[in-house]
């Protein structure tokens, strides 16, 4: 994408009534929605998050299906998540935010027990092992995840790496979380849910075309 296209959608996500974008000192000197994300919708619907939402497709999706929920997508690349803004501004979707930031700040953003569904689609998996704090479901992660969720609420992680889905199973299974449903090729293996199949990411297209299997797995931290 061209700079002068970038410059044009970061212009036109400053007009969105549905955009966020704090800066980092006020995101951590208190960041206002902080556990006060229902009077931003202004009702007191379920929220659900998309971590690394990427150009919004899931958060979109999911909210076009669950007009009683809200959603958010969280992401530190505004000009990608602009598609994902003005559609939901076209469509008229009420119950749809996008905030601009980093995910490691996700227990700045949100308040205790505030959350009651994770979404995470296609993250990188940071293979090598220096990358590893990076990964978003490690261990660190996880913990942020617990802060803001609440009690039974679910993460759910999709993905084209077999590493990251290997990698997340056996560390789910070595700290005791619970396991609510695990697919190692959704598209092949009957049982997924119907969000999982229905709704897919501009890169999980791309993914499919080049034959590469997606993953899922759900989840609980205990």
């Amino acid at each position: 994408m061209g700079s002068k296209n970038k410059l044009k959608r970061f212009k036109e996500n400053e007009t969105f009534v549905n955009v966020v974008q704090p800066t980092r000192d006020e995101v951590m000197a208190g960041f206002k929605h902080k556990g006060n994300w229902s009077a931003f919708f202004g009702n007191n619907n379920p929220i659900v998050l998309e971590l690394g939402c990427g150009k919004g497709e899931y958060t979109v999706g999911l909210a076009k299906r669950n007009p009683d929920k809200n959603y958010i997508g969280v992401d530190i690349k505004g000009a990608r998540f602009w598609r994902g803004a003005k559609s939901a501004i076209e469509e008229n979707l009420k119950n749809v935010a996008f905030l601009r930031s980093q995910i490691e700040l996700v227990d700045y953003l949100f308040g205790e027990n505030e959350v009651s569904e994770i979404w995470i689609t296609f993250p990188d998996p940071q293979i090598k092992y220096k990358r590893t704090k990076h990964r978003m479901t490690n261990p660190e992660f996880l913990e942020r995840y617990k802060h803001i969720l609440n009690k039974g609420g679910t993460v759910n992680l999709k993905t084209d790496s077999e590493f990251m889905h290997g990698y997340t199973l056996g560390l789910l299974q070595g700290l005791g979380h619970e396991i609510i449903y695990s697919n190692h090729d959704v598209y092949k293996n009957e049982g997924a849910p119907s969000e999982v199949l229905d709704i897919q990411t501009f890169y999980e297209n791309q993914y499919l075309d080049k034959g590469k299997p997606i993953t899922y797995i759900q989840f609980r931290i205990n």
